[in-house]
């Protein structure tokens, strides 16, 4: 919904703090906002944004899922963060007037990211341990993509975005595998190597803006 233009009527000063708090980061430290540099994207740079649009969906749907069922908090703050990762997307998306639909929460029209999703709903209800492996899964595949797309660009926008998004799975990744080594048990990479893997476990937070 567009919002009012009321700038005309607002004293600078309050303008100003306005910009600074919508500005300002999440929780996660991974939400940001871009400036556009005006580059065409590729047909590429397009199907790129259109994919990770759902892929982002993905982890927002799952964790919503599964901190309904479980509670953890890991699931509570991430599913926010995922959230937002989705509007940085869409924003870029929608700057380039590219056609995009979001589907209901849990349907997808990629059909190999709806059929992650039906299996994650399954093994996400077995335990908490099944539930922050799908996490740590989630988040290994996610910057394994990201990393492919952004070896294939030139598009700054586009590059922008997804290291950014990129950074925040990053810290996701190491929440989850803290969860994971809390309650006795241990993940191992689906998709980054181990040396990827272990290099972003063994490193410290990361300001992601």
């Amino acid at each position: 919904m567009k919002k009012p233009v009321v700038f005309r009527v607002i004293p600078i000063l309050i303008l100003v703090f306005s910009v600074v708090i919508f500005s300002s980061c999440s929780d996660d430290n991974d939400d940001f906002n871009v400036d556009p540099t005006n580059q065409t994207l590729l047909e590429d740079d397009k199907a790129a944004l259109l994919f990770m649009l759902e892929e982002e969906k993905l982890a927002r749907d799952t964790y919503t899922y599964l901190n309904d069922l479980w509670s953890i908090n890991q699931f509570a703050n991430i599913k926010n963060s995922e959230q937002a990762h989705m509007n940085l997307v869409e924003n870029l998306l929608i700057q380039n007037n590219i056609e995009y639909a979001i589907q209901p929460i849990g349907e997808f029209e990629n059909q190999n990211l709806q059929n992650l999703y039906d299996q994650f709903e399954i093994d996400g209800a077995f335990s908490v341990a099944s539930a922050l492996e799908i996490g740590a899964t989630i988040e290994d595949l996610d910057i394994k993509d990201l990393q492919e797309y952004l070896d294939a660009s030139e598009n700054e926008d586009l590059i922008a975005v997804f290291e950014n998004l990129q950074c925040g799975s990053r810290n996701h990744l190491r929440s989850f595998i803290n969860g994971i080594e809390n309650s006795g048990n241990t993940y191992a990479p689906q998709f980054l190597s181990q040396e990827e893997f272990d290099l972003i476990i063994t490193g410290d937070q990361e300001q992601c803006n």
